[in-house]
């Protein structure tokens, strides 16, 4: 008995070893590529906002991206979708050249005001870069599976500033329904190196703040518990937040789809980018372009500002929605995640004032809800409440998150996330629009 025990530690001491090996410098590699993407997306948002008639040329920086992809992307174009399926089921490979391409292309996007997000970027970073490592160490199959899945930890967790969540969103994303857990603790371990090493370089993360929430509230004249109305009103929220992230999957995927059906190549992004500079024209105001973190001018909406009082319009959120839609559905780069947190926040800011709800942890709750049900990853949207805003609401992040996974769907942003089978029939949205239609 003594033997075995003892060779049993020897042999989980050699596997973390050997993991430490080849997590330490892919994540410190992956994290190192993070700092920089997002010193140059800084560099360029702020940029544009000191030169706004950059907006302009929008279209030919669309012609630039579609014959960079032309040229060079080849199944890098796949994106995310690419790195997941080479996670299931490895055999093409994930290119070397999809890191440096996404970056490039990804800057270039919001140097010229196209309405995207950087999670997309982040998580092909990681995995590019991964995949380049495990060939460095000659890894088997099942080990470059793991290497991989790391990656996209690393890459998620360094471009929010959220190791946990980064861990725990690589190994949910993989498939609907189903979580496995074996390669976890690579992924966590990766998450944590990258995002010391963006640390390192001395980048920071934007800091949203929930303001405290009263213990009671007034209904109809009367003082009752928070807890007996607040979670109520919580859920109804996350059943809107459930169907705006249902709309955001179909609108995206849509518009893809309506493009090339009746457009045709490099006039696919000339088309989305004028319609943006269009929009832009006619509302009067740039507050849905690029990222919406930073503000281009005081009283501009961000999702800094819906966390407060007033500080979103009231269909703030549809306006990013079609931003962001029009802005990857014809061929710019980037990722979903950002403009998601926008939707969610500023939808949250505007429920909270038809709820007379608290504005700030309803901001919070879109924020992490509206990203749950599009990704369908509620239970690293619930871990990224708790990383972000703190663990006192984490009751609210769960309902949120679980809610809006329930009311969002079947199928994500991601079309090649596995779906396995579940059975909701009350609340498949799929069902329930049938029903409405007839």
């Amino acid at each position: 008995m003594l033997k075995s025990i003892f060779l049993k530690l020897v042999f989980s001491i050699k596997y973390a070893v050997r993991w430490l090996f080849y997590i330490l410098p892919t994540s410190i590699v992956i994290g190192t590529f993070i700092a920089l993407f997002l010193w140059l997306l800084n560099m360029a948002i702020h940029y544009r906002f000191a030169h706004p008639w950059l907006l302009y040329l929008l279209p030919l920086a669309g012609i630039g991206i579609h014959f960079l992809y032309k040229l060079y992307g080849q199944s890098a174009e796949r994106g995310n979708n690419l790195i997941i399926d080479e996670i299931h089921k490895p055999g093409a490979g994930v290119p070397k050249r999809m890191a440096p391409l996404i970056l490039i292309t990804t800057v270039i996007t919001h140097l010229f005001g196209g309405s995207a997000g950087r999670e997309g970027t982040a998580v092909q970073i990681g995995g590019s870069l991964a995949n380049f490592c495990s060939g460095l160490f000659k890894l088997n199959e099942a080990d470059k599976k793991t290497l991989l899945t790391a990656g996209v930890a690393a890459g998620f967790g360094a471009v929010f500033g959220t190791p946990v969540t980064g861990a725990i969103f690589a190994v949910e994303v993989l498939a609907i329904g189903r979580i496995s857990y074996k390669a976890f603790l690579p992924c966590l371990l990766a998450a944590y190196a990258a995002d010391t090493t963006v640390n390192f370089w001395h980048i920071r993360h934007t800091h949203y703040h929930i303001d405290i929430v009263n213990t009671a509230t007034g209904v109809f004249n009367m003082q009752l518990p928070n807890d007996l109305w607040l979670p109520a009103k919580a859920i109804l929220a996350a059943i809107a937040f459930g169907l705006v992230a249902y709309a955001f999957t179909k609108t995206v995927h849509g518009v893809k789809t309506f493009s090339l059906k009746l457009i045709k190549g490099w006039l696919i992004p000339v088309a989305g980018g004028i319609v943006i500079i269009a929009l832009t024209f006619v509302l009067g105001k740039p507050d849905y372009l690029s990222l919406g973190v930073d503000a281009e001018y005081p009283g501009a909406v961000t999702i800094v500002s819906a966390f407060k009082q007033g500080g979103a319009d009231a269909i703030s959120w549809l306006w990013k929605l079609i931003f962001t839609a029009i802005t990857l559905g014809t061929g710019f780069k980037g990722g979903e995640v950002t403009p998601l947190f926008y939707i969610g926040a500023t939808l949250g800011n505007t429920l909270a004032g038809l709820l007379n709800a608290p504005v700030s942890l309803f901001a919070a709750l879109g924020f992490i809800a509206v990203f749950s049900g599009a990704t369908k990853t509620p239970l690293a949207c619930t871990v990224m409440g708790m990383e972000l805003f703190g663990p006192q609401y984490t009751i609210y992040f769960a309902l949120a998150c679980f809610t809006a996974y329930i009311f969002s769907g079947e199928q994500g942003i991601y079309s090649s996330q596995q779906v396995i089978k579940y059975r909701l029939p009350i609340f498949k949205i799929n069902a329930l629009i049938k029903k409405l239609k007839r």
